[in-house]
């Protein structure tokens, strides 16, 4: 009998890994001179951290990490941490005439006549204004939590200073890290470009929420999926692992950790009752990556010859997680059935590495990281898990018998 099995990455996927709000303790929820605020969040190597929020007693300017974003670890790995102040800039947000620090409340000033591009205010603005440095008016902290976790503490530092101000509530986000490159590098502003409804919402009036609202949208899974193992064979367990065991040391290992699926194929080779091994790569990115913007996500096909009795077993990494992977569950796939067969697959943590924030994690290997060893029976992934929600696995991977 002569069928064909094609699996797909149909992930919507999403550039930023992590996004959310911060605010003042009281009512208005301001950060008043003196007042501090923290916040915490999962990262990985090469991911940066943006944020803004309003220099309150002004027409229209705000403070921001110069993008892509305050650095979180050194080019070995190793995480930053202590006074990261100076990476942190004023910014005018171009639509609305500027007073003089801290008259803004008297003279809220008028719309640019032509409104002007984001542009950094160094020393003073286009009207003469004179402004200290963004550090000495904001102390930015970072603490290393442990397992890729920190936590950044914005102090208000403006009080008794010609720029005593508030900060208003605020926003913050981190893109995922794809080939090296931040998928959205710009998430809240671009400097010398125009600015955008929800940014001048928070830089004009402190507003935080439409620009939430942008990054939450923007904010969610991102994965490629490894080259798939294919194995058809005749018997009644599938043939490279089982929930509840631990890994057996053939190879899957790898494929959970590494997307190498090569070694756990050469083991099966030479078992009894296995018929044929494939390996399935997406020919241009050996990987099989998500939908991004308008492209498809990627796909890889394989013809296969089954006689009666034959069941099929599939294996993909979850990309970027420690030790995850897609795989067959149950008795696996039976020979004879034709169509959408993604039902039948679920998604496992392989025990043998430490789980963290999936795509952003510093020892996710396909992070540029190191696995940290654990060793736990195989078992499925909770949804929700400790770090997030992940979509219905059938909107992750999509499997089809024809």
């Amino acid at each position: 009998m002569a069928k064909s099995i094609t699996i797909e990455n149909v992930l919507d996927s999403k550039p930023l890994v992590e996004s959310g709000t911060f605010k003042g303790p009281g009512m208005p929820p301001v950060i008043l001179p003196g007042q501090s605020v923290s916040f915490s969040f999962s990262a990985a190597k090469n991911q940066r951290l943006t944020f803004a929020t309003m220099y309150g007693w002004s027409n229209d300017l705000f403070f921001a990490p110069e993008n892509p974003g305050i650095k979180l670890y050194g080019d070995d790995g190793t995480p930053l941490t202590g006074d990261v102040s100076a990476q942190i800039k004023l910014w005018d947000n171009g639509t609305r005439v500027n007073a003089t620090p801290g008259m803004a409340l008297v003279h809220p000033g008028t719309a640019e006549a032509t409104p002007k591009s984001i542009k950094e205010v160094k020393g003073t603005d286009d009207y003469g204004h004179t402004f200290l440095p963004a550090s000495q008016l904001m102390g930015v902290s970072l603490v290393y939590d442990g397992n890729s976790m920190f936590t950044i503490t914005l102090k208000n530092q403006s009080g008794g200073t010609a720029n005593e101000t508030p900060f208003s509530p605020g926003v913050w986000a981190i893109s995922y890290v794809a080939g090296g490159n931040l998928l959205l590098p710009e998430p809240v502003y671009s400097n010398g470009k125009a600015t955008t409804e929800a940014l001048t919402r928070i830089a004009e009036a402190g507003d935080n929420g439409p620009l939430s609202a942008l990054l939450t949208a923007q904010t969610g899974i991102f994965t490629p999926l490894s080259p798939v193992l294919v194995v058809v064979y005749n018997g009644a367990e599938n043939p490279f692992y089982k929930p509840g065991e631990n890994d057996r040391g053939e190879g899957l290992k790898d494929l959970a950790q590494k997307g190498n699926a090569d070694i756990l194929a050469a083991a099966l080779k030479n078992k009894p009752g296995i018929k044929n091994v494939y390996v399935l790569k997406e020919p241009t990115s050996t990987v099989l990556l998500p939908k991004i913007g308008g492209n498809m996500g990627g796909k890889v096909t394989q013809p296969l010859m089954l006689a009666p009795g034959d069941r099929i077993a599939i294996a993909t990494m979850y990309g970027f997680s420690n030790d995850w992977f897609f795989a067959t569950s149950g008795n696996d796939l039976d020979g004879t059935a034709t169509g959408d067969v993604s039902g039948s697959i679920a998604l496992y943590d392989n025990g043998t590495a430490l789980d963290q924030f999936p795509g952003a994690g510093i020892t996710q290997f396909n992070l540029a990281g190191t696995p940290l060893t654990e060793s736990k029976a195989i078992a499925p992934v909770p949804n929700p898990n400790p770090f997030t929600t992940l979509p219905a696995i059938g909107s992750i991977i999509k499997v089809t018998l024809q």
